[in-house]
């Protein structure tokens, strides 16, 4: 895997930011945070191109990262473990389910594949099409 570097939020107020900046069972700054989960996303998808770096950011700043923000919060507070465990079990639980033909039909997401990577690429692509225009 190429290493390429963890891009920054664009959207603060909204998405996985803001999610875990007000969770006050977080153990470390908001950037730190945001950091760790981009990483540990690129680690699970095998991301090896800029245009999948973008495609997690642009997906933790989405309603979908919102979504998947939610979840690494239940996990903290649900299952009562720490930050690190918490991204890597809501990691674990999105790859483990697939991309469904509703979702194939909306977004263009080849059904089969696991719903994180599924939703990284989808992004990916998105940025890549308006960088296009």
């Amino acid at each position: 895997m190429t290493k390429h570097p963890i891009l920054l939020s664009r959207n603060e107020d909204y998405g996985f930011f803001r999610t875990l900046t007000v969770c006050p069972q977080r153990d470390r700054r908001s950037s730190e945070v945001w950091s760790l989960a981009s990483r540990l996303i690129a680690e699970a998808i095998h991301a090896d191109s800029e245009d999948e770096m973008i495609g997690i950011r642009d997906f933790l700043d989405s309603r979908m990262g919102r979504h998947f923000a939610d979840d690494v919060v239940g996990n903290m507070t649900g299952c009562n473990i720490w930050l690190e465990a918490a991204i890597a079990s809501a990691i674990r639980r999105w790859q483990d389910w697939r991309i469904d033909r509703k979702t194939e039909r909306e977004h263009g997401i080849p059904a089969g594949l696991p719903y994180l990577t599924g939703w990284v690429q989808h992004f990916a692509v998105t940025a890549a099409m308006d960088d296009a225009h």
